[in-house]
């Protein structure tokens, strides 16, 4: 397989809409001592950005408070997957930042996640320890499959390159001793 026959448009929607397709992503954060977080969390997103609305009591609330850095990822279910060491996935590696509370910025968005979850995020707006975070991806990469591996880069997220350049090696076994 080569670029050429590759068609990156079509690449760009399917790393999309398989992100599109959950209402949750999973998140990996690093404490302020170097240990790592995984955790998830229900998510919007909105002009190119993700958006998160979580509690202190989370470690990687406090993760992100404390160093801003977070990577994302969307994993094809293992029952959906046409392999379980294949699965489609896209995860981005991103920055976080806080959007303050008592802005247009912070009720625009609790707008939206009211619109797509329901009332019930009125309720969990009230509570002074969560904490809306913008997530930006500043690089990314799709695995759609077997060698069919895409690196998403760019100032705008806007290329996308296969990852071709080696490929799997594989390793005769050693010769059983004379």
């Amino acid at each position: 397989m080569n670029d050429k026959t590759i068609d990156l448009e079509q690449i760009r929607q399917n790393y999309s809409a398989l992100a599109q397709s959950f209402s949750s992503v999973l998140l990996a954060t690093v404490s302020a001592d170097g240990e790592p977080e995984a955790s998830y969390a229900a998510y919007l997103q909105h002009d190119g950005d993700y958006y998160i609305y979580v509690s202190e009591l989370s470690a990687h609330t406090r993760n992100l408070l404390a160093n801003g850095k977070v990577c994302i990822l969307f994993v094809e279910d293992e029952d959906k997957a046409a392999h379980l060491f294949a699965r489609q996935r896209v995860t981005y590696h991103c920055t976080a930042g806080e959007v303050e509370r008592d802005t247009a910025d912070f009720e625009y968005l609790m707008s939206l996640f009211e619109e797509k979850f329901g009332g019930f995020i009125r309720q969990l707006q009230k509570m002074q320890d969560f904490h809306l975070f913008r997530i930006q991806p500043q690089r990314g990469s799709f695995v759609q499959g077997f060698a069919k591996a895409f690196a998403i880069e760019g100032d705008d997220l806007n290329q996308v390159r296969h990852v071709n350049d080696v490929g799997h090696q594989t390793r005769e076994p050693a010769a059983a001793p004379a």
